[in-house]
């Protein structure tokens, strides 16, 4: 028996291995794709369909929702939590890619841009809306990174056993160089087969767990669940409400994040939108149902996790217990931070898949935040050096002192949600802070950069307002939480809300302060939407059917 984990352990090392030199060798192979700022941020706006699908999937899902947001989140709910899925599914993919992807991928082109705040200045004619919203992505940007590095490391800590803070070094070291050599390049490429990845192993994932002797077949996890508790199954349950703000938190907070806004920006022409589309949705269906799926089981295996963790339950660990109330005892253990909520799904997993294929599970999650990290990380160095550097204090850098820079500042953004990740690993709000940054920083974004691409009418002020009403009515709640300690303990069960008002709040904002403001002149919106272009068109047709006319006569 020694013998064999012996084995079994040295395979999840040499698979784990494997994985990290795949992630290097990428690297290596398109750092000679990345000569440019362009090169190195967007690919050169050269990415084919199904990369740029994948890439906007496994940058879509991280850690956060395998490790946390499932787990938690399913062992609340229970099966009703499949609304965050199919919320994602409709909202977050299939629509933000019928809506936003071809204007933004032709007017991105036509202003020559290749960020948010880049894209804010030119649509708002303001040289400090790019400076303001550079700074706000890298700053809310670090606990997001932070979260996503937690999330993992937890995971590796149930799998292989190794440290926290060695795990947390591990990946910071791992993001930092495949990511530093190739730019969205390496993203991409290593996407694709990050996302290969995680849909056999989301498969895998759900048919063990349904077939673990706690849960027994499909028919069964209905019949325990109502047992357990008959809101667990219903389809809108009586706490709805709250779940309704954690589907417009994580569906329509995309359409404001600067680094899924991005995979638009590279797409290699609008023709292969169609296919991305479709492909993209069918990803994000699967991951995302996967992983509320199982997060949904959670309460069947409460009983288990009880036994085999007596420590952090202490006198209300009774093997006799039935399973109602061996899931209020693990619901209390995680309120209070006995049992940690992001063990859930790791312990679940650990009970229900063969302990060969468990780092099949690791590489999942190690593949889904390596995406979303390097995005981040990417989104985060390219608003210092492309929106501040260049686009301020040094506008004439050469192309390999730019390039030069935004390596420096990944390994340096790296670092700091390393720190981040070391510090807040046992604060209770960090996961809670990352609902707060994804809602701040699509507040901040969405309604500017939403109506500047389809209204005209939209004002200069009015998109300011816009942004600062989402950013502010974020930060300000969070502040007023954090300030009164009695307050505290509620953080966590109002992120969602105050991340969704933050985004709905501005959509509302910005056209009644439009309405009420100076317009933007002709020339410049004529110039923004390219319309000049379409007279210049005409006009030359006009001219030619002309000049033919003439001839034949």
């Amino acid at each position: 028996m020694e013998g064999w984990l012996k084995m079994n352990t040295l395979f999840q090392w040499l698979a784990l291995g494997a994985f990290v030199m795949m992630m290097i060798g990428v690297g290596l192979f398109t750092i000679r794709r990345t000569r440019t700022t362009s090169d190195f941020f967007l690919g050169g706006r050269k990415i084919g369909p199904w990369i740029s699908a994948f890439a906007y999937g496994t940058t879509y899902f991280s850690a956060v929702i395998f490790v946390g947001y499932a787990g938690t989140l399913g062992f609340q709910y229970g099966l009703p939590v499949l609304w965050i899925a199919i919320g994602n599914t409709l909202i977050g993919s299939l629509l933000a890619w019928l809506v936003l992807a071809r204007k933004t991928r032709s007017m991105t082109v036509r202003l020559n841009v290749i960020t948010m705040p880049e894209f804010l200045e030119k649509r708002y004619d303001s040289k400090v809306f790019k400076i303001v919203g550079a700074l706000v992505i890298f700053i809310f940007m670090v606990p997001y990174s932070g979260s996503v590095y937690t999330g993992l490391s937890f995971l590796f800590v149930n799998v292989l056993g190794i440290g926290y803070n060695q795990a947390l070094c591990f990946m910071a070291l791992l993001t930092a160089i495949y990511l530093t050599l190739g730019g969205y390049s390496a993203i991409s490429l290593s996407s694709f087969i990050q996302g290969l990845i995680m849909l056999v192993g989301v498969a895998l994932m759900v048919a063990y767990t349904l077939t673990h002797p706690s849960i027994g077949g499909f028919g069964n996890l209905l019949i325990g669940l109502k047992k357990v508790d008959p809101e667990l199954i219903k389809v809108f349950p009586a706490n709805g409400a709250s779940l309704l703000w954690l589907v417009i938190l994580t569906s329509l907070g995309v359409w404001g994040l600067p680094q899924m806004i991005q995979k638009f920006y590279a797409i290699r022409n609008e023709k292969v939108i169609t296919t991305a589309t479709v492909v993209g949705t069918i990803f994000c269906l699967v991951i995302a149902g996967a992983a509320y799926f199982i997060g949904s089981t959670s309460s069947m295996f409460s009983q288990e996790i009880i036994k085999q963790n007596p420590e952090a339950f202490s006198g209300d660990a009774v093997a006799a217990m039935n399973l109602a109330e061996a899931r209020t005892v693990l619901g209390k253990a995680m309120n209070n931070n006995s049992y940690a909520n992001t063990a859930l799904i790791p312990q679940i997993l650990k009970m229900a898949l063969p302990h060969p294929l468990l780092i099949l599970l690791l590489l999942l999650v190690l593949s889904a935040s390596m995406s979303t990290l390097s995005s981040v990380v990417l989104v985060s160095s390219s608003a210092i050096v492309v929106d501040l550097i260049q686009g301020y204090f040094l506008p004439n850098l050469s192309r390999r002192w730019s390039v030069f820079l935004m390596r420096v500042l990944c390994l340096f953004f790296v670092g700091i949600s390393l720190i981040t990740a070391l510090y807040g690993a046992k604060w209770p709000y960090l996961v809670a802070l990352m609902s707060f940054s994804w809602g701040t920083i699509s507040g901040a974004f969405l309604a500017p950069y939403l109506y500047g691409l389809f209204w005209k009418g939209v004002t200069k002020a009015g998109a300011w307002a816009g942004f600062f009403s989402g950013l502010g009515f974020s930060v300000i709640t969070f502040l007023c939480y954090m300030l009164h300690p009695e307050l505290q303990p509620f953080i966590k069960d109002i992120a969602p809300m105050v991340g969704s008002i933050s985004m709905l709040l501005p959509l509302v904002v910005v056209p009644v302060v439009s309405w009420l403001t100076p317009k933007f002149s002709k020339e410049h919106l004529d110039w923004v939407f390219g319309v000049e272009k379409v007279h210049e068109s005409v006009s030359l047709v006009s001219k030619k059917a002309k000049e033919r006319k003439v001839a034949v006569g």
